[in-house]
């Protein structure tokens, strides 16, 4: 059974959802051609381009500029991953060369890769065969921050207490 991942993140960044969405759903390399060209996105020098994505609960991918927020992206809906898509645009060519499952909205687990995979086979974008980089999210019980568990540390940054194994959605923040 597929998990759904409902926003976990801050209340205030809500207020962002009253304003326009600028998002595209991704279908075809094409799609990421045409966002970056419209947005007028700056490639790297490295000819790549870092967006904000999510998978929505119909396994469609969509993508947005890379410092908004999943929230927005989402436009508020649960999603089945999210997290940051690096695209390298090489003669009007796409590939995904980096993901990831960063969203400290979201907290996806490593897992959602089946959704995000589920999402990218028809696009018909080549990409890695998983996350290129897995994060763990764990919130803290004595003071309500979100941590980002590194080197199987699982020890809030704030307040150094130590945080679950497992991720307890039904703990998270006010929601």
């Amino acid at each position: 059974m597929e998990r759904k991942y409902r926003y976990v993140g801050s209340k205030t960044l809500l207020a962002l959802l009253d304003q326009p969405v600028q998002r595209t759903h991704v279908r075809q390399p094409a799609d990421v051609l045409n966002w970056i060209k419209e947005t007028q996105q700056p490639l790297e020098r490295d000819k790549t381009i870092t967006a904000t994505f999510i998978v929505d609960l119909e396994h469609r991918l969509w993508i947005s500029y890379q410092r908004s927020e999943h929230v927005v992206c989402a436009r508020g809906q649960d999603v089945l991953s999210a997290g940051e898509i690096t695209f390298a645009v090489r003669n009007q060519q796409v590939e995904v060369v980096a993901i990831t499952n960063q969203s400290t909205g979201y907290c996806p687990e490593p897992e959602s890769w089946t959704a995000v995979e589920e999402a990218l086979k028809p696009t018909g974008l080549p990409h890695p065969s998983s996350f290129t980089t897995e994060f763990l999210f764990r919130r803290c019980d004595k003071c309500g921050t979100t941590n980002i568990v590194k080197d199987n540390w699982f020890e809030c940054a704030v307040c150094q207490a130590p945080l679950s194994a497992t991720w307890n959605y039904t703990r998270s923040g006010d929601f």
